[in-house]
This record gives structure tokens, C-alpha cells and sequence, in this order.
């Protein structure tokens, strides 16, 4: 009987802690959009307007829990601000906008430099040996639950929807592909066929990594030829930014991705126009 009494404590903390939880969504859900946040989406991120009303309506609310669950921290004195806040929310949530399921649940925290960062990293030499030093970076992806991004990069990203370069569009695809267990360019599917996508991830690999060392023209960033990792992410970029170029060059991998992220980035019109706005 004694034994039963810690056990009854446990069950009553989980009970609670569900209760809590499921008050604090029903919050969330049921608080109005602040037209402050609506005001950034419309002017800062090109391709928030091109986006049709229920998508949108589902961007903000998928905003508001992000920002709800994950924590913003700034590194090196930058200040947190609402605009930060919202727009790395808004990119994280666009790539899980028509897929379901949890919203980054080992995701914890978010760490935001002004700028990009430095790191000491070991480096492989060609004669076997391993050095060590600084590499600056402009966002990383850590499996212990955290993102770090440079908000110089996050910003000028988002300005420019069209050019393929995205840096919170690159490290939350690591964030989905660690989601395996292992961020190897090989995300839990759904509706791919694992067989499928080995294929059709390895065969374009490839011939990133030969069209770069041969310094050819390609679709996307030959950053993607470092490992398969940073195919899937740099992959990411490409279809989201570049839809109507890679589907004309690599079809078969966009195909792939349409069918992992359930939405045809193809819909969307970013136009001239709105690029201008959001740099003003």
C-alpha cells in the first residue's frame, strides 16, 4: 500500500501537467493574431501574400504555438524582438504548413546572433591528419534540441524568397531529418516510399557532387554536394525559393519533395513587386 502512494502522486502530477498543457492550447488557439505580428508576415516575407487564405489563416496559427513552446534566446547582446520571434516562426512553421503531426517536438530552444557566428570545429586534412580551428557560420542545427541562426542571415533570407538561399529554411530541414534519430538526409516519410527516395536522393546527389567538381551549372548550392545531409537541407532551400528551376532540371526530386512537404511551392507568386516591399 505504501509502495502504491508514489506512484498515485506521479499519476496525479502527469494528470495535472496534461490539464495544464491542454488549457494553455485551448489559450493559445482561441487568442486573435496581434495585427503587429500580421503587419511583419504582409511586409517582411515576400511570400506570406502569395499564400491563399486558409494556408495563411494556418501559418498564424501555427505561429502563435511556436512561439508559445519554443525559447528565444539572444547571444553576444542582441535583444530578442517580436519581429525576430515572428519571422523565424514563420519560416520554421512554412515548412511543416500542410504535413500535420507535432511542431518540432525535440526542438527547444532558439539562439540568435547578430551575425554570423564563430565556432572551433575539427577539420580533416588531406594527409589524415585533423585540425582545429574557427569556421564562421550562419546557422546551425543541434540534436539536443536547439537552432542557431545569425538574424543578419534570417533577415536578408526572408527578404529574398527567390535566390535559394534560406537559413531557417536550411537548418529546421535538419531539425525534420534528426527526427529519424540520425540526420543523415533521410527524414521519417510518410507518404514517400523509402525505396523511392534512397534512389532518387542518391542519383541527384551524385550529380551535384560531379557538376561541382567539375564546376558546372546547377540548379542548387553545391554546399548541397558536402554529405547527404546537407543535400536533403540545401534541397529544401531550392524547392521552397526555386520551385518552377528545380522541377524543370530535377523533377524526379521534386516530385520527392512535394510528396515529403504535401504542398506544390509551383502556386505561389512571389513577385517583383513584393520582393521591393519587404526590403524597404
Amino acid at each position: 500500500m505504501i509502495a502504491l502512494i508514489p506512484i498515485g502522486l506521479a499519476l496525479l502530477a502527469l494528470f495535472a501537467w496534461l490539464g495544464f498543457r491542454r488549457w494553455r492550447d485551448w489559450s493559445v488557439q482561441r487568442r486573435p493574431f496581434p495585427e503587429d505580428w500580421l503587419a511583419l508576415l504582409e511586409q517582411r516575407l515576400p511570400v506570406y501574400p502569395a499564400l491563399d487564405a486558409e494556408q495563411q489563416q494556418r501559418l498564424q496559427s501555427m505561429i502563435k504555438f511556436f512561439i508559445d513552446r519554443k525559447t528565444f534566446y539572444g547571444c553576444a547582446g542582441l535583444e530578442i524582438t517580436d519581429e525576430m520571434r515572428v519571422m523565424i516562426a514563420a519560416e520554421a512553421c512554412l515548412l511543416v504548413l500542410n504535413r500535420g503531426g507535432a511542431l518540432y517536438p525535440a526542438l527547444q530552444s532558439i539562439l540568435v546572433y547578430p551575425g554570423a557566428f564563430r565556432v572551433e570545429r575539427e577539420q580533416a586534412q588531406s594527409d589524415g591528419t585533423v585540425s582545429s580551428g574557427p569556421h564562421g557560420l550562419l546557422g546551425e542545427s543541434w540534436s539536443n534540441g536547439k537552432v542557431i541562426l545569425s538574424w543578419d542571415d534570417v533577415a536578408s533570407g526572408a527578404a529574398d524568397f527567390t535566390d535559394g538561399h534560406n537559413v531557417v529554411l536550411h537548418e529546421f530541414a535538419h531539425q525534420l531529418d534528426a527526427e529519424s534519430g540520425s540526420t543523415n538526409g533521410a527524414p521519417p516519410l510518410r507518404r514517400n516510399s523509402y525505396r523511392t527516395w534512397a534512389t532518387v536522393f542518391s542519383e541527384n546527389f551524385e550529380d551535384l557532387e560531379m557538376r561541382s567538381l567539375h564546376g558546372l551549372k546547377t540548379v542548387m548550392d553545391q554546399y548541397g554536394a558536402t554529405n547527404p545531409a546537407e543535400f536533403f537541407a540545401v534541397a529544401t532551400e531550392t524547392f521552397f525559393e526555386k520551385p518552377h528551376q528545380l522541377h524543370q532540371r530535377r523533377p524526379d526530386l521534386y516530385l520527392e519533395l512535394q510528396t515529403y512537404y504535401q504542398l506544390d511551392p509551383r502556386q505561389w507568386c512571389v513577385t517583383e513587386s513584393a520582393h521591393k516591399q519587404s526590403q524597404q
